[in-house]
């Protein structure tokens, strides 16, 4: 804030009252509190001719204002309360404290000494001895080791300085503002609550900027979130040139809408300076109460902080506080020239030359609840709180000194002789604990020092150019995680330019059912989005991972969740089961059917010369080989995954060494017409028979082998089929199952072989041809079966099986006895001796025989 001046006649007459301001206030007092506060700011101009120094006005905070009243309403309210030293006043001393370090000694020395000019190791003071000195941190840390030399009590108050606690070094300073362990979290929650995860961060080139600067990254990694930029503020940087103002620049250029500021009105009155004039928009500002905006805000700022979210160490309201500002005024203490100063600057009034403490012109009703906020704010800041709390925390020390004095000392002494001395608080005040007049705890012991809780509060430039701050939440590191902020959003204004929350991200969230994938070589907020694989979810929104969903449930279609499979099997009421189901039976029928057939006509020539024996066991072992397809069918269980492939390779062995002894028997019967033959015998002997029990007795030791090695049981299929599980037979033993298959290939080979090498045979019903087709039929299936089962998944594969099963069943059935199911019902005057007779005379005698 600036405050200008009505005409250059005030301005000469403050010029020359800006010399006496050095040493502005004091307060008579039985024992005396130094204070030094950065109140008046100006320029020191040393003419050339006579070598004086002309201070040239600059401004009054009325932030130092307000601190100089807060140590004013301290001290009366102790000397008004009768339990708080009783016997003992309090005064005070309060000097201007200058930002330059070439005269910030200045004061300091002439307090200690007496003397305008100050001579080190020489006192001419009279009256009370100061006990203790109170100041800001930023005047602490320049004065402290002056201060150190005589080891007097220094109560500072601002921001916390990392190096004041050096106890080796600064042994008698106590800092009132406890350490900002809990600010870098309470930030952090905020950007959690609002999502905002790419954030920039000013801070002033000072220890505590850097200390603060380590514990928002390191905050800031653990939740993960990024820092946009760092940008360092270099406190006494003048912006002469385009260079001099990178930092702004980038500010301005940066994504991140989220800017955190930490530092005080000092440290970031370079960079307001630009500011200004930049009217830097839709940028969310974050800081601390250290950054008074009473007197960093100008008039040209209110917008650009538009918005800004303010952290404020919790405190309770002095409601006396505000009625004490009501009634300060220059006529009250006329003595206090900072008042009188500040009194001229806010409502336009002279101001006497000769005393500098006379005004004149001013309204009749002047007071400071008059002033807009931006002017003067009658709220008790985090500083005058601290001040308070200060001026209390030196009473109580005293007191207690007292009340140990008088415990040891004989009845009847005291007095003056027992006024403290500042050699004598140390002991109390770095163990000091009290509750102040408001009903909060003060604590000086770091040891016992609890982390703070913070109010936040909102900036607002409503009305325009009249300022005012808005409490909207709270932050109490004591809550449960994930609710350390409590806010009331409704409240909240935000930055000019923005009409609803605003975004700080770098990359746009990744939804549900994508996760975040990290670019590489950029921070961890900067990613895409990768849809999550096909059994995989992302529930939440920016998740690092898909999460896998269990066998027995499957992503949906936006990989959001997981469902619940839905079991299943190839069933009777499904309608491949239900197909396969209906073609196993009608063949069945079929089947039984022919063998009624060959069975009522036993006793013709066709059913006689194909050897109604064999004839009758290859279509049983076909009926059973239709028949146990519905083993495949229906829900598994140990029973049917026992018998379903042993079932099926019995079968099968019996009608294929079935097919192999009827073209064995058919060659032989061919063979044994030449006179001279042995085939004769053979045929007669019923040996081609013999091959049917070899051949199933082989296939009955490999299906024992394999069910007591590694026998099928009830598995289930998770995968193969989206959505569903799959319950199916698993197979125990491969080997064994391909070792089952490879002698049933081997033996259906070895009968096609000899099948189609007798397929020439001259035969009335042309037997070794219709064994031919049958068995290539029959091979053609199982080739084509191999691929197509070892390629296919789930109840799938169970189907192609139970289809071969059929279709080579049928092929058998239909190559080898349709025909002659035909001529029997169809043309049975083929079916007769005497036609067979002539048929086979023919072919003999044409000598057709070959193989």
């Amino acid at each position: 804030m600036t405050l200008t001046l009505p005409c250059l006649e005030c301005q000469v007459n403050l010029s020359k009252c800006f010399s006496r301001v050095d040493h502005g206030v004091s307060k008579d007092g039985d024992v005396m509190l130094a204070a030094f506060f950065p109140i008046c700011l100006y320029y020191i101009f040393t003419s050339a001719i006579d070598s004086e120094e002309t201070p040239l006005f600059r401004r009054i905070p009325s932030k130092s204002i307000q601190h100089m009243l807060a140590l004013v309403f301290a001290v009366e309210e102790i000397n008004r309360n009768p339990h708080l030293l009783p016997n003992l006043t309090l005064g005070f001393d309060l000097y201007n404290a200058m930002h330059n370090d070439m005269r910030i000694l200045k004061n300091p020395l002439r307090w200690l000494t007496g003397l305008d000019r100050g001579i080190p190791n020489y006192t001419c003071r009279r009256g009370a001895e100061a006990v203790a000195v109170i100041s800001e941190t930023g005047v602490s840390v320049q004065m402290g080791t002056l201060l150190e030399l005589y080891r007097i009590p220094q109560l500072t108050v601002g921001l916390f300085d990392p190096l004041l606690s050096d106890g080796s070094q600064f042994p008698s300073v106590y800092q009132m503002v406890p350490k900002e362990t809990s600010l870098a979290l309470a930030m952090v929650s905020l950007m959690l609550h609002f999502g905002w995860t790419w954030v920039g961060l000013a801070i002033s080139e000072h220890q505590e900027g850097m200390s603060f600067m380590s514990d928002l990254r390191g905050q800031m990694q653990e939740h993960g979130l990024c820092l946009a930029f760092v940008e360092l503020i270099p406190v006494e940087q003048n912006y002469q040139s385009a260079l001099d103002f990178a930092p702004v620049f980038r500010i301005m250029a940066s994504a991140a809408n989220v800017v955190v500021l930490f530092g005080d009105s000092t440290s970031f009155r370079s960079l307001n300076f630009y500011l200004g004039y930049s009217q830097i928009t839709g940028k969310v500002w974050v800081t601390t109460s250290h950054l008074e905006f009473t007197n960093t805000v100008q008039h040209s700022l209110m917008n650009t902080f538009h918005g800004t979210l303010i952290f404020s160490h919790h405190h309770s309201e002095i409601s006396s506080f505000q009625t004490f500002l009501q009634t300060a005024t220059p006529a009250k203490y006329p003595e206090n020239i900072f008042l009188a100063l500040f009194w001229s600057l806010a409502f336009n009034c002279s101001i006497s030359q000769a005393d500098c403490r006379t005004l004149q012109g001013c309204p009749p009703d002047a007071s400071l609840e008059r002033l807009p906020w931006n002017l003067f704010d009658m709220t008790m800041s985090d500083g005058s709180y601290y001040i308070y709390n200060a001026v209390h925390a030196v009473a109580h020390s005293l007191h207690k000194i007292l009340q140990h004095k008088s415990e040891a000392q004989p009845p009847g002494t005291g007095g003056k002789g027992t006024i403290p001395r500042w050699q004598e608080t140390h002991s109390i005040l770095k163990s000091l604990q009290f509750t102040n007049p408001a009903g909060d705890p003060v604590n000086l012991d770091k040891k016992k020092e609890l982390a703070a809780a913070y109010d936040i509060l909102n900036f607002q430039n409503f009305p325009k150019g009249r300022g005012h701050k808005v409490k909207v939440g709270h932050f109490s590191p004591y809550d449960p995680a994930g609710q350390h902020v409590s806010l009331s959003e409704e409240l909240i204004e935000w930055a000019t330019g923005l009409t609803q929350t605003p975004r700080s991200v770098c990359s746009p969230s990744c939804g549900p059912g994508f996760s975040r994938t990290t670019r590489e070589g950029e921070p961890t907020c900067c990613f895409d989005c990768t849809r999550c694989p096909d059994n995989g979810i992302a529930n939440a929104t920016d998740m690092d991972q898909c999460v896998t969903c269990p066998d027995n449930q499957y992503a949906n279609a936006e990989h959001d969740r997981c469902l619940d499979k839905k079991v299943t099997f190839l069933a009777f009421n499904d309608l491949l089961g239900m197909a396969l189901a209906c073609m196993a039976l009608s063949l069945s029928v079929l089947t039984a059917a022919t063998l009624g057939v060959f069975v009522k006509h036993q006793d013709t020539p066709i059913v006689k010369a194909n050897n109604h024996n064999l004839s009758y066991m290859l279509l049983i072992s076909l009926l059973l080989c239709f028949l146990c397809s519905f083993l495949f069918i229906g829900r598994p269980n140990t029973a049917t995954c026992l018998l379903r492939q042993v079932t099926f390779a019995l079968v099968f062995t019996l009608a294929v060494s079935a097919v192999l002894a009827k073209t064995i028997t058919v060659v032989l019967a061919f063979k044994a017409m030449k006179p001279g033959r042995t085939m004769r015998r053979l045929l007669v002997s019923g040996a081609p028979n013999a091959v049917i029990p070899i051949c199933v007795l082989i296939q009955l030791t490999l299906c024992g082998i394999w069910l007591g090695v590694s026998p099928p049981f009830v598995d289930t299929d998770a995968h193969s089929e989206h959505g569903h599980i799959i319950l199916l037979c698993n197979e125990g033993s491969i080997t064994a199952f391909y070792c089952v298959l490879g002698f049933l290939g081997s033996l259906a080979l070895g009968t096609f072989t000899v099948a189609f090498l007798a397929r020439k045979l001259p035969d009335t019903f042309n037997e070794a041809k219709f064994l031919t087709f049958s068995m290539l039929v029959f091979c053609s299936v199982w080739v084509t079966f191999l691929p197509v089962y070892q390629s296919t998944k789930g109840k799938v594969m169970v189907a192609v099986e139970v289809f071969s099963i059929l279709a080579s069943g049928m092929g058998l059935l239909g190559c080898i006895f349709v025909p002659k199911c035909c001529i029997i019902l169809l043309k049975p005057e083929e079916n007769s001796l005497r036609r067979f007779r002539n048929t086979r005379g023919k072919s003999i005698s044409k000598g057709s025989l070959r193989f």
